[in-house]
């Protein structure tokens, strides 16, 4: 296993994980043998790469901001990375809509299947609603209210509170870059030294990966819900996993056309972030190895990827404003609406701001997609149509989330002259038996 590039460990891992979950299902005490013996490693191992996300968000982009010297540079690149950001989505919700109106997926749920759902799920269906009708009930600018955190320490115990230790960070950088060098230098070489102790620590988690995402992909199968439930939204996941597809396109099309690498390339050295974040379905969890990824296999310079990437992961979801578009006109085929024009451009809109609001975690863009269903005037009892399947396609959107992050910093770092050629570090590297 160790002579293998680290993507074939993690996809035979993968692998053998469904393929252990198969074997162990034929047995009535095998789901529980994997849900008690084997699911806690997959959650160890998820565990360790959240532990690190915001000491790597804090460590990284103080040091990426302060390195800059220029509070000008940080303006330029921070307005060039939402802008980017912001099209890409536009693209990403617009390619849902466009396969979901050719496919109409949600025509082929008969009225049996759409109560069989609904009963099924109603009880998640009702929680997440719940979680989305307090979003909707604050004042206008509370998103722009819960970004400044009262409390860092209270802000940073919280992966969900990526955005406050992002403000923080920047805030803390820009501070350093104006005050005298010969007070700063000793504060920015403390995390210079943190960041690359936390670097080192992300290799030696991945040393883990495929072992990790065997619990996970195992204790995924034997929890999955029945076969004819998946059958019955197949043509909707199809929908989704096409829209993807075509949006990952959209990605190689765009380090192709401004960057000049090729795709392979740029598939070659993510595939190990790609595939975690298929097995994590977290953004956050997945962020470390992204940036290492990113940093060392991409070329990108640290300045860039310590800034664009822990942004992107909280506010760059494509992957998942295109599942909201899918899934607001796949429940309004399935209950028999007809959505005109411009209740889909507001599904762009609202499906656009809704996915820079949501956590980078597993789910997060359930209840998202509640204020995408209610501004459409579609039913919100109709998200229990989507819960059979929704995790498996978590996985698919997740992946293009990263990837999306990925492209979009070899486009910053490209414009800024911050491009490189990668340089590989090695876990062991620096070490003396």
């Amino acid at each position: 296993m160790k002579k293998l590039e680290l993507h074939w460990q993690i996809l035979i891992g993968m692998l053998a994980g469904v393929l252990f979950a198969f074997i162990m299902v034929q047995f009535d005490w095998g789901a529980k043998f994997v849900s008690d013996w084997i699911k806690p490693f997959g959650n160890i191992f998820i565990n360790s790469l959240k532990l690190i996300a915001v000491p790597l968000i804090l460590a990284s982009l103080i040091k990426g901001v302060s390195d800059l010297k220029d509070i000008s540079k940080l303006s330029q690149m921070g307005g060039r990375t939402i802008g980017i950001y912001i099209v890409t989505t536009v693209i990403a919700v617009s390619i849902g809509l466009a396969v979901v109106n050719i496919i109409q997926p949600g025509k082929s749920i008969s009225e049996e299947t759409r109560t069989q759902l609904v009963e099924n799920y109603k009880g998640d269906a009702d929680s997440r609603i719940a979680q989305a009708h307090k979003q909707e009930e604050s004042g206008p600018l509370q998103a722009l209210e819960d970004i400044v955190p009262s409390n860092i320490f209270k802000a940073a115990s919280d992966n969900g509170n990526m955005l406050q230790v992002i403000f923080f960070a920047i805030f803390f950088g820009i501070g350093l870059i104006l005050i005298p060098e010969e007070q700063s230098t000793p504060v920015k070489k403390f995390f210079d030294g943190f960041n690359e102790v936390i670097l080192k620590l992300i290799d030696l988690i991945m040393l883990a990966a495929p072992f990790g995402v065997f619990a996970l992909l195992a204790a995924l199968v034997v929890e999955s819900p029945s076969l004819d439930l998946f059958k019955a939204l197949a043509w909707y996941a199809l929908c989704v996993i096409v829209g993807l597809f075509l949006m990952i396109c959209v990605y190689l099309g765009f380090v192709w056309i401004f960057t000049k690498k090729s795709p392979s390339f740029f598939l070659k050295g993510m595939s190990p972030a790609q595939l975690l974040a298929f097995s994590t379905s977290s953004s956050a969890a997945t962020l470390p190895v992204t940036m290492e990824r990113v940093e060392e296999h991409l070329g990108v310079d640290e300045e860039v990827t310590s800034f664009v990437l822990p942004i992107g992961a909280t506010i760059n979801m494509d992957g998942t404003s295109l599942y909201q578009a899918v899934a607001a006109i796949f429940i309004a085929q399935a209950f028999g609406m007809d959505l005109d024009l411009w209740a889909q451009l507001g599904i762009i809109v609202t499906a656009t701001l809704a996915s820079i609001g949501s956590a980078a975690v597993p789910g997060a863009g359930m209840v998202m997609l509640v204020i995408v269903l209610s501004q459409a005037g579609i039913p919100e009892a109709g998200l229990a149509l989507i819960f059979a399947v929704d995790r498996p396609l978590d996985m698919c959107r997740t992946v293009v989330n990263i990837t999306g992050d990925a492209a979009v910093s070899m486009m910053v770092a490209k414009s800024v002259d911050k491009l490189h050629d990668p340089k590989e570090r090695k876990w062991d590297d620096n070490y003396k038996a």
